[in-house]
């Protein structure tokens, strides 16, 4: 189907976000159509100044719009434990949580050979030189629970090790209300693993 060139650059635009296919694409070109002109022009400066008032901290990585981040000025938080994750995403949900009072190192990423992505691709360098300046005894390995994840937890526990400090990994398992009987057996296996005494 022909549509104006506006339109279709609108939807190339869009479908080139993750999970917006050619249909919700077009949906979205239009809805932004039928948007009065103010609100069309307050959501491409909000996309703007996102991009050019947002940074990575140069202490953590996490993105942020001051450097360092307000997590790495806030001198209540444990600087003696570093939570390691692996997008800026993870900070906000271990934020949420409202229990973690430490600091974080963000990896912007997770090791995959398959898509060509080694330990020099993400934020691994700069971790172990906090690693070597900071009074730190606890690295919290955050990493997500897939192949990629585990790999790049596997990597980082053996850099540290040498180092003393205390490497643990965050547990893994059953959902809090969920049926054992819709588990996998990967996730079953990680909570029989992750057991704890009662």
């Amino acid at each position: 189907m022909y549509y104006p060139e506006p339109i279709t650059k609108l939807m190339d635009s869009f479908s080139k976000l993750p999970g917006i296919g050619p249909k919700t694409a077009a949906r979205l070109a239009f809805f932004v159509l039928n948007m009065k002109e103010d609100d069309v022009m307050n959501f491409a400066n909000a996309l703007v100044h996102a991009k050019r008032d947002l940074t990575h901290c140069s202490v953590c990585g996490h993105i942020t719009d001051q450097d360092p981040c307000a997590i790495c000025q806030d001198t209540s938080r444990d600087g003696s434990i570093i939570c390691v994750v692996q997008d800026p995403k993870d900070v906000i949900a271990m934020e949420k949580m409202k229990e973690f009072r430490g600091r974080y190192h963000v990896l912007h990423g997770a090791i995959s050979p398959m898509d060509g992505i080694g330990p020099e691709d993400i934020n691994v360098p700069d971790l172990l030189n906090r690693l070597k300046d900071e009074e730190v005894e606890e690295l919290i390995l955050a990493t997500n629970p897939n192949i990629e994840g585990e790999a790049t937890a596997m990597y980082i526990s053996r850099l540290v090790k040498p180092s003393g400090i205390r490497t643990t990994r965050i547990a893994h398992g059953l959902p809090v209300g969920g049926d054992l009987e819709y588990a996998d057996e990967v996730t079953l296996s990680k909570a029989l693993e992750g057991r704890r005494d009662v």
